[in-house]
């Protein structure tokens, strides 16, 4: 290895224990970078890249940060998905012989930030673990190091549904074992976009068995230890704060899976991957940060005991029924902070003296939202109230103890109250009592030597001084000071008294900062004896909050409780999009009933495009959604079932990170309803099969409809273009047609948005693409094609089945839908034709490109 300076040999030394950070090495007020991690840096940064002597090899690269600024550094790098080693000084330059002892002190990672800056209040910051083991189970462990939060999950539906259940949380990093496989690896790093770290260490010692005493499974105490090990490695630290680890059963909970998840629009929407425009946009009226969160982790996880949902039902009920209490309560609450990150920034360390006057201003409230609780006539909430500690013994310590505007920073006085500690007041004291005998001077001196303008000032270099300008000197009596400076108008003197007194005051001052700081530490000790007390508080703070938030947007959107039912029927009259009618300005929204009792549990689609049959799909999904976390839904009147899964494929879209086409997708996401709905379940089905050729697409979507019909017996929506599907009502007793209504006025379409029993009679396309201005004259040529083709024979192509042949495969329903078209002798044009067409990729060739093709080829028909 090349021979570096001892200064660099420590640098490498360090860095070959964190090859995957960029390692701050400390050198005086700067965080230096060097070699591989400064290239990158600068060019990450946006920061100048200079170089070194690195020793016998000449210049290395070099950039660096101040100090004083590092954190907006640090910031831009994790939010990338970088990971931070912050190395300091250990040793006092004064007492080393050669270089200076260095060692990381912390490894900041997008799932370890604690720093608020880098937080959003209104989002979790998690950090997960996954530990696969023989049997395909795998655990997923969880860790939100800002509140303390621990959990587990045990996963027995393969990778995928680890996907999905990691897809269900603001996940930032992934931490795996060594040997997870590659391909699994990059699915997570790709396909969810997280940092992926790896940590081996599985042992349970005492202080992760401290953790895990109420887990009863062997694998979820080891996929927790995985994760604690490498929080103790990145953290360097105590972490008092950490809550005991809780067991989520995901059998407890309704599943959505990452399709649904994405399709919905729960958490964001899809284009802009933003807040605004998704169910969270519309029913997020918290006032507390902690509330908010509290509210994705609710829409995460929706209920399916009924007991839990009505008695969210009864709450939100009592809150909505009472509207100046709710306004008062919702005031008071808006005056409490991050309870949860406070309580966490205690226990870390990292929390300053306004962070404690955050805490106490949250506590003073307490009284007053436990007295508010009270005036509301629903005992649930009264009993809310009743549980909430106020936790006096912790605002009376920082009310007596800590400035009402203190500074951000501890080491630097100006903490602690006057009266709180004698020592503290006695120093004190002297330093006041010392500036004050400072200014008598500067009066003495002036009306003894008569120069208006001498001061007595202050520097850390020389201390107190006298200064008299140039001008003045000559009034100066004759060995009255001894010089001590001299600058360019003036010349600075000290007298022996003065600098007596500086001794006096500059150590009181001292000693002052240094007591201040002990008595700091120890109170933030004694605020963290209570951190789970203050845990407890925040949570319970966070469920008021929603539930209030609950009845807020209920009474604001003119939202229903429902009626959860025993059995499988869906009722909902006057039903909205809860989001679509939120985001129309100038229009109204046009409500529809869903009625699918044991006599439809399948309900086929049809209508034009644009006219609303995805979002009547969505609407039951996200009141599904709505009502299993305890929110009132948008409707007039709605009976629902509790749906264990909710299952969608609404919608065209590709994933090119896994090399999978529109249709590919299309297929695994029916291919994931079908093999794990549930007679509980909810299906939304949208245009399934439209992906390919029309005899391909047809037979697969009648063959889906079949199959659910007949073997699962969910309760489904389907939505077609495949006008000839709707004859399945023949067969299927349990399908239903309805269609969404559309006029033609004028040769323009007027879609009504409502759906009514019964089949759309055509399908508008022309229309629509007359709507989305297309060529005038490309719209004539598609007339003209439809009237020919609406003009020449066709037979249905719906396959019928055999008496006792239930199990036709797709590849036989395709062969015989050909067959239905083959009936006499082909030309050698036609069959030219039809060759043509086999060999075209429709899916390659834009709509213009099309009808060029089929305008030759019925021109060669045509000549025969």
């Amino acid at each position: 290895m090349a021979k570096y300076t001892p200064m660099m040999q420590q640098y490498v030394k360090i860095k070959a224990q964190y090859r995957d950070a960029f390692l701050f090495f400390r050198l005086g007020d700067f965080y230096e970078m060097f070699f591989e991690d400064a290239t990158k840096a600068a060019q990450e940064l946006e920061i100048t890249l200079t170089s070194r002597d690195g020793g016998e090899n000449g210049r290395i690269p070099m950039c660096g940060v101040p100090f004083h600024a590092a954190d907006n550094y640090i910031k831009t790098l994790v939010e990338r998905g970088y990971k931070v080693a912050i190395c300091e000084q250990i040793q006092d330059p004064k007492e080393a012989k050669g270089v200076v002892e260095r060692e990381v002190v912390k490894l900041v990672t997008p799932g370890t930030v604690m720093e608020g800056a880098m937080l959003k209040e209104e989002e979790n910051n998690y950090l997960a673990s996954l530990t696969p083991f023989e049997d395909d189970t795998y655990v997923i462990a969880y860790n939100d190091l800002t509140t303390g939060e621990n959990s587990v999950a045990l996963v027995t539906d393969g990778f995928d549904g680890v996907l999905s259940e990691l897809f269900n949380r603001p996940v930032k990093e992934v931490v795996v074992p060594t040997t997870l496989p590659v391909e699994q690896k990059n699915g997570l790093a790709d396909r969810l976009g997280v940092t992926v770290s790896e940590e081996d260490c599985e042992e349970l010692e005492d202080d992760v068995m401290a953790l895990v005493v109420e887990l009863q499974l062997p694998k979820l105490k080891v996929g927790f230890a995985r994760l604690f090990h490498y929080l103790k490695a990145t953290q360097k630290r105590a972490m008092d704060h950490l809550k005991p680890v809780q067991y989520i059963e995901l059998q407890q909970f309704m599943k959505l899976d990452m399709y649904s998840k994405r399709n919905l629009e729960l958490m964001e929407t899809i284009r802009k991957q933003g807040k605004k425009g998704s169910l969270l946009w519309v029913l997020d009226q918290t006032v507390t940060s902690m509330g908010s969160r509290c509210l994705k982790k609710w829409m995460e996880r929706p209920l399916l005991q009924k007991d839990l949902i009505e008695k969210r039902y009864n709450q939100v009920e009592g809150f909505q029924e009472q509207f100046f209490e709710r306004e008062s309560l919702r005031e008071a609450l808006r005056s409490v902070y991050d309870l949860e990150r406070l309580a966490g920034r205690v226990s870390y360390g990292n929390v300053n003296a306004r962070d404690l006057i955050q805490l106490k201003q949250s506590l003073s409230k307490i009284p007053e939202i436990k007295r508010l609780l009270a005036d509301f006539a629903e005992p649930q909430l009264q009993q809310l109230g009743e549980r909430l500690d106020c936790l006096h013994e912790v605002y009376q310590v920082l009310e007596d103890s800590i400035q009402e505007d203190p500074p951000i920073t501890i080491k630097e006085g100006g903490l602690i109250k006057d009266g709180y500690h004698s020592q503290l007041d006695d120093y004190r004291d002297a330093a006041r009592n010392g500036k004050k005998w400072i200014a008598q001077l500067e009066k003495q001196e002036r009306e003894l030597t008569n120069i208006k303008s001498l001061k007595v000032g202050y520097n850390r270099v020389f201390g107190y001084y006298i200064e008299v300008t140039k001008a003045n000197l000559h009034l100066l009596p004759a060995g009255r000071y001894e010089r001590k400076q001299t600058l360019t108008n003036a010349e600075r003197y000290i007298t022996p008294e003065l600098k007596e007194k500086e001794t006096l005051i500059l150590e009181a001052q001292e000693k002052s900062v240094d007591l201040e700081y002990e008595l700091f530490v120890k109170v933030r000790e004694q605020v963290k004896s209570y951190i789970r007390p203050l845990q407890l508080l925040a949570e319970q703070i966070a469920s008021i909050d929603v539930l209030q938030g609950f009845a807020t947007v209920s009474e604001q959107n003119g939202y229903t409780r429902p009626e959860i039912g025993d059995n499988q029927n869906v009722v909902i009259r006057q039903g909205r999009h809860p989001v679509v009618e939120k985001v129309m300005k100038d229009a109204q929204f046009v409500p529809n009933d869903v009625e699918m009792k044991d006599d439809s549990t399948i309900l086929l689609i049809t209508g034009p495009n644009m006219s609303g049959k995805s979002t009547y799909m969505r609407q039951l999904a996200l009141t599904a959604v709505m009502a299993q976390i305890g929110c009132f839904v948008p409707c007039e009147q709605a009976q629902l079932p509790i749906f264990d899964q909710i299952f969608t494929r609404i919608g065209a879209a590709d994933d090119l990170v896994s090399g999978q086409s529109t249709f590919m997708v299309e297929m695994m996401e029916a291919k994931h309803a079908l093999t794990k709905a549930t007679e509980r379940s909810l299906i939304l089905l949208d245009e399934i099969g439209r992906g390919t050729s029309t005899y391909d697409g047809m037979a697969l979507a009648q063959a889906i409809v079949e199959y659910i019909h007949e073997e699962i017996h969910a309760k489904t929506m389907f939505s077609t273009h495949y006008h000839e599907l709707t004859s399945l009502e023949e067969d299927l007793q349990q399908l239903m047609n309805v269609h969404v209504r559309a006029e033609e006025y004028e040769g323009k379409v007027v879609f009504l948005h409502q759906i009514q029993k019964g089949a759309a009679d055509q399908s508008y396309g022309i229309h629509v693409a007359k709507l989305a201005q297309l060529p005038t004259t490309l719209i004539e040529r598609a007339n003209a094609i439809l009237v020919q083709l609406e003009g020449a024979p066709s037979e249905r192509p719906v396959v019928k089945e055999q008496p006792n042949d239930r199990q036709l495969s797709l590849f036989t329903a395709h062969e015989e839908t050909e067959q239905l078209h083959v009936k006499q002798p082909v030309s050698q044009t036609e069959q030219s034709v039809m060759q043509q067409l086999k060999e075209l990729d429709l899916l390659e060739l834009n709509p213009i490109e099309a009808m060029n093709h089929l305008y030759h080829l019925q021109k060669q028909l045509k000549k025969q």
